[in-house]
């Protein structure tokens, strides 16, 4: 996804320089390229956002695969009506509308309805390893050739610094735990301070 910057120039470019006055504008353009600042607009900028994050969820997959599979069929028609004298169309549409056919079916396959949130998959972590949890990390990755997603918990004990660590595999379609691993915490912490 491609973010448009904003450009904000000072007041005294916008304005110009006077009509017929070459080196003025010369001076002015060189001077206002080092006061031109890209930045974001308001509401794509995450520095100040405070609140819950909503992951997106896979089942928009199924968008895409549906319009690979609209696009696919098209040109599979496209080459069909035009036979094969057409100059412009040839067996090419063909193996690319194969091509997006199945790529839309798999799209369609891989669009798995992502039930399970981050919040709900960290409580079912948290039951799993044990004891009690101070610091936690969520992380989606997606297992296997249907692609469905798995949350990756990764969490250490209350303590300070933190005794045990333990890692959580559970499925983001029905919640069931994939794998727990549980370990003391082997990391070095005395040069730290709390």
């Amino acid at each position: 996804m491609r973010v448009a910057a904003r450009r904000q120039y000072p007041a005294a470019v916008s304005e110009g320089p006077a009509v017929g006055d070459e080196q003025a504008a010369a001076e002015d353009s060189e001077a206002s390229d080092a006061e031109v600042r890209d930045s974001l607009p308001d509401d794509l900028d995450a520095a100040g956002y405070v609140g819950p994050y909503l992951f997106p969820n896979n089942s928009r997959r199924r968008i895409a695969g549906s319009l690979y599979l609209l696009i696919g069929a098209a040109s599979i028609v496209m080459a069909a009506v035009a036979g094969s004298g057409a100059v412009l169309v040839n067996g090419g549409f063909v193996v690319g509308g194969v091509a997006l056919v199945g790529f839309g079916l798999y799209c369609l396959q891989a669009g798995w309805d992502l039930a399970v949130d981050e919040n709900d998959a960290l409580v079912a972590a948290t039951r799993e390893v044990g004891f009690p949890v101070g610091h936690a990390s969520a992380q989606l990755g997606w297992r296997g050739l249907r692609s469905r997603p798995t949350w990756r918990i990764l969490l250490y004990s209350n303590q300070a610094p933190p005794d045990r660590r333990g890692l959580v595999l559970v499925d983001g379609v029905d919640g069931e735990i994939m794998g727990c691993f549980v370990e003391d915490n082997p990391e070095d912490w005395t040069g730290l301070d709390a």
